[in-house]
């Protein structure tokens, strides 16, 4: 176990002492506005906790209380106002949250995705949703390639300073004119005679460029007919995001949800990078990348699952609360029957999730654990996991009636957000073709 983590496991392990402690960390912080204690959500469990390990438990207690300072009215104010949630960026990175998954000869806490998935699960889970979400997940699954393929001044200073929060980072690879056909991407790294790169081309939906330093970026850098396989000729670069350089453009996209961290389109035009950008092996690209690919799957799986049990949670306890016709609404089973599915749609997707996270971390120690395998199991549970948030979320709006219109109850905010799991990185459609040609073995149909 690391020694930033037993830090972690002594301090919430103290009577009250410990949630002081942890307090005393966001003193220096720029005040919260107050807030409404209706609107706080409070940290009762309806997912079966039976089966985690100690390091997830003590994970979901730690950030449990890293997010208590920042309660739903934060998130709320936030998404109205386009404003990015730095406070609790820093937060998570003052705690030594950020590096949870990579090793701690870096920095981190040398703990693994499982960990990484019930941190993000219960970041969605406090209320914050997909918005605190975004804040940080890039700097978790965005820098596992680099970890495992970084030269050793990228090991040394990029990382280190990533995890400490003084940089953020994006992950750049979706264009707008491939979409999920990657390995077409049109973005080029054209190398110059001084062995530096020249970049130029178009990403879209890229989260948090707006506040990053750090940008991952998949490029091509051999032409594709040039390759024998369209995977071959992409490389991956890690590079500086100057706002002030020529030949780097990004423009904010207005969206639906998760308003609070931004989304952006960014154009490079001959944009210079250096050499020692380059992570791994020119060429080697998309090998590479699959390495995040996986555990970002299994991230986004962990926050709609954490989406779905809170809208979840709050449509329970308002229907208890709620009489109509001289009885609490949930006496009904046309509002009862709805959420029970709900909840067993959740679990079920949660044993998906936690399955694909353990093999991700077992694959690195145990070879008879496939790539393969990772790839099926982390598809198979984004989609399950996204499909129940979606059904919690839209059931727990339902529930409130008229109220679930309204601002305050927060199940509006939540099931604008619980799509973008259904989304991104990959659609629902794409992850049935996946499974149709790997798992089933039928033609493929694109």
């Amino acid at each position: 176990m690391s020694r930033l983590f037993t830090r972690h496991v002594w301090e919430i392990q103290q009577p009250f002492s410990s949630l002081r402690t942890i307090k005393a960390r966001f003193e220096l912080l720029p005040p919260l506005v107050s807030y409404h204690g209706f609107s706080t959500t409070p940290h009762r469990n309806i997912m079966e906790m039976t089966g985690f390990t100690e390091n997830q438990m003590t994970v979901r207690e730690a950030i449990n209380a890293v997010c208590s300072q920042f309660p739903n009215t934060y998130w709320q104010e936030h998404d109205l106002k386009e404003e990015d949630p730095r406070e609790f960026h820093a937060a998570m990175a003052e705690g030594g949250w950020l590096g949870i998954a990579l090793p701690e000869e870096l920095g981190g806490s040398g703990l693994g995705i499982s960990e990484a998935v019930m941190m993000m699960q219960t970041i969605t889970e406090s209320g914050a949703g997909m918005a605190g979400a975004q804040a940080i997940h890039a700097n978790v699954y965005a820098t596992q390639p680099l970890a495992k393929f970084g030269s050793k001044e990228q090991l040394e200073y990029t990382i280190p300073n990533i995890i400490s929060g003084k940089w953020r980072t994006c992950f750049g690879v979706t264009e707008p004119n491939t979409g999920l056909d990657t390995l077409r991407l049109r973005t080029i790294a054209k190398k110059q005679a001084d062995d530096s790169y020249s970049v130029t081309g178009q990403k879209i939906w890229i989260t948090c460029a707006q506040v990053a330093k750090k940008m991952i970026i998949l490029a091509r850098t051999t032409p594709l007919e040039e390759v024998k396989k369209p995977s071959e000729g992409l490389s991956l670069f890690c590079i500086d995001l100057d706002k002030n350089a020529s030949g780097l453009d990004m423009r904010k996209i207005r969206k639906m949800g998760g308003r609070a961290v931004d989304a952006n389109e960014v154009f490079f035009d001959n944009y210079k990078i250096q050499a020692d950008t380059l992570i791994g092996s020119e060429n080697q690209g998309f090998k590479i990348i699959l390495h995040g690919m996986n555990a970002e799957r299994c991230l986004l799986a962990g926050e709609a699952l954490g989406l779905g049990y809170v809208a979840l949670k709050k449509a329970a306890e308002y229907a208890r609360e709620r009489v109509v016709f001289q009885r609490p609404i949930g006496m009904n089973q046309g509002i009862a029957h709805p959420l029970a599915d709900a909840y067993m749609n959740l679990e079920a997707a949660k044993l998906a999730t936690y399955h694909a996270a353990r093999l991700y971390d077992r694959s690195k120690t145990d070879e008879s654990i496939k790539q393969d395998a990772i790839g099926v199991a982390a598809n198979t549970a984004k989609y399950l996991a996204a499909e129940a948030a979606f059904t919690a979320c839209e059931r727990a709006v339902m529930t409130h009636g008229g109220m679930g219109y309204a601002m305050e109850y927060d199940v509006e905010r939540w099931l604008r957000e619980c799509l973008v799991p259904r989304i991104a990185p990959v659609s629902r459609e794409m992850i049935m073709n996946y499974i149709s040609e790997k798992v089933l073995q039928l033609p493929r149909s694109y």
